[in-house]
């Protein structure tokens, strides 16, 4: 049996249910998940092996209309995301309407690769409107296959997972047999504070920072880190290290027990807050943090 090995690149609005569908299929949490737009920044890769195929799954920022240029870059890899794919995972659910974004379901209907078109949360819906819904979606896209999900319930995951195996292309692996994803620790550790962020704070705080890990130094019984939020006023400081510092702290400490599930080992965690005034439209500011 020859050897497979694919692409499959996930795109949808914010809060359809992408980067639940990614961590499922990968059986790891490697997205962060919150109900709050925008938190998918990055394209973040990964990747199932077996000695039959290699599945390289994609999640990428919802799509949005940018209003900086952080969220230019981020669009800049939803736009790659059409590029290089093998199969698309269109991602969309029972309230999303259909007038978003029509360029990109216009883009989609061009598209010359198989899209498997995903309608989540079917829990909130009755068979008489998921039926309505299914038959509208086929006539805008016709030639795309519709498959109903509930992803946090798990349903009818499997038979996504079986049509993704079944429309890969034939191939050879693109990374190492035990590979995960394509990036760093560091950046999953960042990953983590910052859905803390995204959980525990409202307005414009969690869309205002990033996070820089300017240490981590993996000993033998513990991993030491040191981690900068960057926010872009004096007051967002002041409302992320709270009263006292105890917002903060309850950042760090959530943060900590995640970090150390994740590596599977103690964590000691220090966490500073750095005022880097417009850093969202500063070129130079977003390729340090990893927005090229």
């Amino acid at each position: 049996m020859p050897h497979k090995s694919g692409f499959v690149n996930i795109i949808g609005n914010p809060n359809v249910g992408k980067s639940t569908i990614m961590n499922e299929m990968v059986g790891e949490k490697l997205s962060i998940i919150t109900s709050k737009s925008q938190t998918t920044r990055h394209r973040i890769m990964g990747i199932v092996n077996t000695d039959d195929y290699q599945i390289v799954y994609s999640d990428t920022p919802g799509i949005l209309k940018p209003s900086y240029k952080l969220q230019e870059k981020m669009m800049r890899f939803v736009g790659t995301a059409f590029e290089d794919a093998d199969i698309i995972l269109y991602i969309t659910d029972v309230v999303e309407t259909f007038d978003k974004n029509e360029q990109f379901i216009e883009r989609l209907s061009k598209v010359n690769v198989p899209i498997l078109l995903l309608v989540n949360k079917i829990d909130l819906s009755d068979q008489e409107k998921l039926e309505k819904l299914v038959d509208t979606w086929k006539q805008r896209l016709p030639d795309v296959e519709i498959i109903p999900i509930c992803a946090i319930k798990k349903f009818n995951l499997d038979h996504v997972f079986n049509r993704i195996v079944d429309l890969l292309p034939e191939g050879e692996p693109f990374f190492p047999k035990d590979a995960l994803t394509d990036k760093t620790e560091r950046f999953f550790v960042s990953e983590i504070i910052r859905e803390k962020i995204l959980l525990y704070y409202r307005n414009e705080i969690p869309y205002s920072v990033e996070i820089e890990i300017e240490e981590f130094k993996d000993e033998e019984k513990i991993l030491r880190i040191r981690a900068i939020i960057h926010v872009v006023r004096q007051s967002q400081k002041g409302i992320l290290i709270g009263h006292k510092g105890e917002s903060l702290k309850r950042v760090g400490t959530e943060a900590r027990l995640d970090i150390e599930e994740f590596f599977g080992k103690k964590v000691f965690i220090e966490i500073f807050v750095k005022v880097s005034k417009d850093w969202r439209d500063k070129d130079r500011s977003l390729k340090g943090f990893g927005y090229n």
